[in-house]
């Protein structure tokens, strides 16, 4: 994502999603089709939405007829998907943007207070939580090219938690802290730890007794689930001078042998799942991808940050087969497939569904803080207009800049396809279901 720099200078061969789990892209693989839905091919309009008192960044995890989902105003809710009403809400000391995953009857999230929870699905009572070693975002000095150069500055575009995935009995996530841990399902206990260099907000990815996970050393690792012990890394691009074109933000995918993520180094990148191998890298010319990709029919569909675009790739070769543009608004939310739509949230404050045979867009639907606060901030051309909020060039102007854009009630949070229903969090603090 270049917003502050450049203003100063799967059909995937994975088993339909369990009916007893719900985590962030629907299973362990991160494989994101809902196989079994109708989705919403043609829209009606909003079911229902409720409001909570701050961003919803969270992806909802959707399972029993309830929707699970956390807000920036340090709660997770549980909402009944048939008409919004609230079952309960359970409340943290810090943001929850983490994606909560549903297991056993259980709820598993994390929050910026630096715990991982364990909570009773039905109730909300807490099970158990367990403490880190401290959540905090990604930090490095002169960021983005921010002044003053010499000052350490946490970047607020490290916007995610990373969110629980479980695989035989285990939850696995990663921290601020620089740590992914392994920790007991039932209990809470810690079964191993492995410490990368840097903060690790991406959500692993569980597959064949392998854990698949990058961080923002610039390294992404395979790890052995059992025992933790490292199998193999990949290095991915570095940027010693403003740390705008490093670090993987990207839960990575994982489809037939092959690992797919994105990075801030703006590649795309296919890595072999047994050796870390690059099979191929598609270059995004300086723009992030922090979208998760998804594989339907042979075909790799993810989006970028400023650039804007969605992309359709050849899953073996990397070749690109076409492209569609959103007038630079970025895309960090990560698209769902449901038949032959995708859905996939933009920070322009709206969900678009993509008919995947015309290679066009199906439809678009906005949320209320786009039809409150979009047009001021959009120019005629329909791109974002974001030089006025990013000021001068002083680090407070980045953090104030980027929430100002953000109060289109951009979709950060990742659709969830149920039946005839899409779930989605904005930023205008609302969870909506709309069919």
């Amino acid at each position: 994502m270049k917003y502050f720099a450049a203003l100063l200078c799967a059909c995937l061969s994975v088993p339909a999603f369990s009916q007893s789990i719900a985590s962030f892209r629907g299973d362990a693989q991160h494989s994101g089709i809902y196989r079994q839905q109708i989705g919403v091919p043609l829209l009606h309009g909003v079911k229902w939405k409720f409001k909570t008192g701050a961003a919803v960044i969270s992806t909802p995890a959707v399972l029993d007829g309830t929707a699970y989902f956390g807000s920036n105003d340090h709660y997770l809710y549980a909402v009944n998907l048939a008409d919004g009403k609230l079952r309960w809400k359970f409340k943290t000391d810090g943001r929850v943007t983490s994606s909560p995953a549903v297991y056993q009857g259980h709820v598993y999230f994390g929050s910026y207070d630096g715990n991982i929870y364990s909570v009773d699905a039905n109730t909300g009572q807490q099970r158990w939580k367990f403490a880190s070693q401290g959540e905090h975002r990604f930090t490095a000095k002169h960021l983005h090219g921010a002044e003053p150069a010499a000052e350490s500055m946490p970047d607020p575009f490290d916007l995610y938690l990373s969110s629980p995935t479980i695989a035989q009995g285990t939850v696995y996530v990663g921290s601020g802290d620089g740590n992914i841990y392994a920790i007991d399902a039932a209990s809470g206990a810690l079964h191993w730890k492995f410490r990368t260099g840097n903060v690790v907000h991406a959500s692993p990815a569980v597959v064949n007794d392998t854990v698949y996970v990058g961080s923002w050393d610039t390294f992404f690792y395979a790890l052995n689930a059992k025992s933790g012990q490292e199998r193999w890394r990949f290095k991915t691009g570095e940027d010693p001078d403003t740390s705008n074109q490093v670090g993987i933000q990207s839960s990575a995918l994982i489809a037939d042998g092959v690992v797919y993520f994105g990075c801030r180094d703006s590649n795309l990148y296919a890595l072999d799942a047994a050796t870390g191998a690059k099979k191929w890298a598609f270059s995004n010319k300086g723009s992030w991808v922090i979208s998760t990709p998804i594989v339907a029919d042979g075909t790799l569909y993810f989006a970028t940050s400023d650039s804007g675009l969605f992309h359709a790739v050849d899953a073996q070769t990397g070749n690109l087969k076409y492209s569609l543009s959103f007038h630079h608004w970025p895309m960090f939310s990560s698209p769902a497939i449901a038949g032959r739509t995708l859905y996939i949230g933009s920070h322009a404050g709206t969900l678009i569904a993509i008919d995947l045979d015309k290679h066009a867009t199906a439809w678009t639907f906005s949320t209320d803080g786009a039809n409150r606060n979009a047009a001021a901030l959009t120019q005629k051309n329909g791109d974002p207009d974001d030089a006025p909020a990013y000021g001068d060039g002083f680090y407070d102007d980045l953090v104030m800049g980027m929430w100002k854009m953000l109060s289109v009630g951009a979709v950060l949070s990742s659709p969830v396809v149920e039946r005839n229903t899409i779930y989605f969090g904005s930023t205008d603090g609302n969870m909506y279901a709309i069919g």
